[in-house]
């Protein structure tokens, strides 16, 4: 099984040799990756149903296996997630728009949720493909200029701002002063995106995730806190 990077920057790598953890009564491929701005255990599930564990530097692979071993609670809802998520989307499913999950009305030549309506041509498009495609427009016509304007009020220049399909983060910021966007962001309350933004900001002022760091990003957020709690308890759904 290849090994897959972390979540966050450069990570050393870690041996290539296939591994297998026992959770309960299941056993799943797992690859270990130690990253150096890690501030704990990060397990996160591969898109195959493997697993990926991230360990901090100067902590050991036997306690990140042991806290892997523990998650089987999680692991089990995160298989009925992905189970959930690869049924086909149709009228009533429940999406995420600007915070809330709203239900999609399907019709043979529409879908519409919210404030949002998309045409389904000749009903040959996936409903599922229609939302995100019209989700990935609005975010390229909203996410860039929101970037910059809070990147003027707080006196910070950005070289460039660009949308991606990211599927391990919420954004990035490049030491040549451009910053990544996950489109999802749109999903998200208003409050939690424009958190995002001004995270990945921050980081122009101090690249890594040290004391400094939070001490900017909390100057700049007061609802920081928040809104990290409502990534971690609701952003696993977005991705």
């Amino acid at each position: 099984m290849q090994l897959v990077l972390p979540w966050l920057g450069s990570a050393k790598r870690a041996s290539s040799k296939p591994a297998e953890l026992q959770v309960g009564a299941e056993n799943y491929p797992i690859s270990i990756t130690r990253h150096r701005r890690a501030r704990r255990f990060i397990l996160r599930m591969t898109a195959a149903g493997g697993l990926r564990l991230t360990v901090p530097r100067g902590a050991s692979i036997a306690d990140g296996l042991a806290f892997a071993k523990n998650q089987g609670a999680w692991i089990a809802r995160e298989r009925s997630r992905r189970a959930e998520a690869a049924t086909p989307w149709a009228d009533g499913t429940l999406v995420w728009f600007r915070g809330a999950q709203v239900p999609l009305a399907v019709l043979p030549s529409a879908v519409s949720w919210s404030t949002e309506t998309v045409p389904l041509p000749d009903g040959h498009v996936a409903v599922r493909a229609a939302v995100e495609a019209h989700l990935r427009r609005l975010a390229a016509a909203e996410l860039p200029s929101r970037c910059q304007e809070l990147a003027a009020r707080h006196r910070l220049v950005v070289n460039r701002v660009s949308i991606r399909n990211q599927r391990t983060r919420w954004g990035s910021c490049s030491t040549r002063g451009a910053i990544s966007l996950n489109w999802r962001l749109v999903q998200m309350p208003p409050e939690v995106a424009e958190y995002v933004i001004v995270h990945e900001l921050m980081h122009l002022k101090q690249p890594d995730h040290s004391r400094r760091f939070w001490r900017e990003v909390a100057a700049v957020c007061d609802h920081w806190r928040e809104a990290e709690r409502w990534l971690r308890r609701s952003g696993k759904e977005l991705l």
